[in-house]
């Protein structure tokens, strides 16, 4: 049988149900940015925390749908208690504009017709079920929709907990574990909300921004959007206040316009003495041009941080490039008489395998070779690795050493292969031929260049 508390409950349930939705914007939340100073900034949607930094779009006017200016200032200038709990109430707020109504709708729907469920039901046990299974989703609704309707909710989880106790009742002894969940108000420190700026707080809002932003072009920017707005919106402006905001905004960017210059200045000079220095290899130079800078800095105020970091770093990489071509000259100074033996040395191979050029551009050409021309050939490959086989090169050039006998041998093998080509009339053999002469050729091209660089004193590059 029905009974009469399970017949109130849905009574009241039905007469809870809202007619209809209230309307929903589509307008992002405004939060705010709380600084350590007490002052705070409109963020138009979350702000992003990345790292030590805090990212935020801040509305640049008043309307509706504001064009939006990305602010990026460090975490520790922002009082993160305050403005989180803003936030909460923020969105609160703005769930309650928007979605509540619609939501509490459904809620309510969902509860008439688990009611009218329990009404077809004929076992005690399912109909307790059904109203058990609502009476949860009630009690759990509010901390999850940022408590709307919160009284409401609780009559009629009181309600169902009467009607829960009648159907336990009824089927039969041993059923009268009521364990119930009960509501606990959240603990919450309020932040009460501010109204939205007016034209002149907006404007405020840009410049304090522009004051606090580490980089020049964020600053600049923020001026230039804040003057464009007093000039947009002057009607709407104290005029003594619009006047006198205007002439220091403008004050302040012609002075960081200035300052771009001055340190553009800085940079300039710098970098062309430090190219200067980089390349005669003056180390001292270099580091007193290093020491410099802080003193150039704080003449013009220390007002580019960012600027003297990236000056800082290019000078002192070209010092750094200087050390270490000065450490390789070094070596090279101490190495200075075994290349000098070693260029004694190996100075007849390379000239005899020059020579042999006009041969090897032949017979990669097939332009022919008569028989004496691969003779003489043959007999200065002979000679050139005998006599650079004798040589004992220095550590460092051992490779090209090696690589430059490699070419010589591959110049004889080249020769040998276009005698039996030209002995068997053998076109194939003759290609073969060409491309031996052509890799003793490169071969021998690059040896001569490595032994050369190597054998440099070294330079800057």
């Amino acid at each position: 049988m029905f009974n009469r508390s399970l017949a109130a409950a849905i009574a009241a349930v039905a007469l809870m149900v809202p007619v209809r939705g209230a309307s929903a914007g589509d307008d992002a939340t405004r939060l705010r940015v709380f600084l350590t100073d007490g002052t705070s900034l409109v963020s138009y949607g979350e702000p992003a925390r990345v790292g030590d930094r805090v990212i935020f779009s801040i509305p640049t006017a008043t309307t509706p749908n504001p064009p939006l200016r990305l602010v990026d200032l460090p975490a520790a200038r922002v009082d993160w208690d305050r403005t989180n709990r803003y936030a909460a109430s923020a969105r609160a707020s703005h769930y309650v504009e928007t979605q509540a109504e619609a939501d509490y709708l459904a809620l309510s729907n969902d509860i008439v017709q688990a009611l009218n469920d329990v009404a077809l039901a004929t076992e005690p046990a399912q109909r307790l079920a059904i109203v058990e299974r609502a009476r949860r989703t009630l009690a759990d609704w509010p901390s999850n929709h940022y408590n709307y309707r919160q009284a409401e909710v609780r009559q009629m989880v009181s309600m169902l907990d009467d009607a829960i106790s009648d159907l336990r009742a009824a089927t039969g002894p041993g059923r009268f574990d009521l364990s119930l969940a009960a509501f606990l108000d959240p603990p919450s420190i309020p932040e009460p909300l501010l109204p939205p700026p007016t034209v002149k707080e907006s404007i405020e809002q840009m410049l304090t921004a522009a004051r606090i932003v580490e980089t020049p072009a964020e600053r600049e920017s923020l001026l230039v959007i804040a003057i464009a707005a007093i000039d947009r919106d002057r009607d709407a402006l104290p005029a003594d206040w619009a006047s006198g905001t205007r002439a220091e905004a403008e004050a302040s960017l012609h002075t960081e316009s200035r300052l771009d210059r001055a340190y553009q200045s800085l940079t300039a000079r710098t970098m062309a003495t430090a190219n200067y220095r980089a390349r005669v290899v003056d180390v001292r130079g270099l580091e007193r041009l290093l020491r410099s800078i802080p003193q150039r800095d704080a003449a013009l105020g220390a007002k580019r941080p960012e600027a003297v970091i990236s000056l800082v770093e290019a000078v002192q990489a070209k010092l750094d490039l200087a050390r270490q071509v000065q450490l390789a000259r070094d070596r090279w100074a101490l190495r200075a008489p075994e290349y000098r033996q070693y260029r004694v040395a190996i100075r007849t191979p390379l000239d005899l395998f020059s020579r042999l050029t006009p041969s090897l551009e032949d017979i990669k050409a097939l332009s022919g070779s008569s028989p004496g021309a691969l003779t003489a050939t043959q007999r200065a490959v002979s000679r050139i690795v005998k006599l650079a086989s004798a040589v004992t090169p220095p550590e460092d050039l051992a490779a090209s050493h090696a690589l430059l006998i490699s070419a010589v041998q591959m110049a004889g093998t080249a020769v040998q292969i276009r005698r039996e080509a030209a002995l068997a009339g053998d076109m194939t053999r003759a290609w073969n031929a060409s491309s031996a002469a052509a890799g003793a050729l490169m071969l021998g091209a690059k040896a001569r260049a490595d032994i050369q660089a190597i054998m440099r004193p070294p330079q800057v590059k």
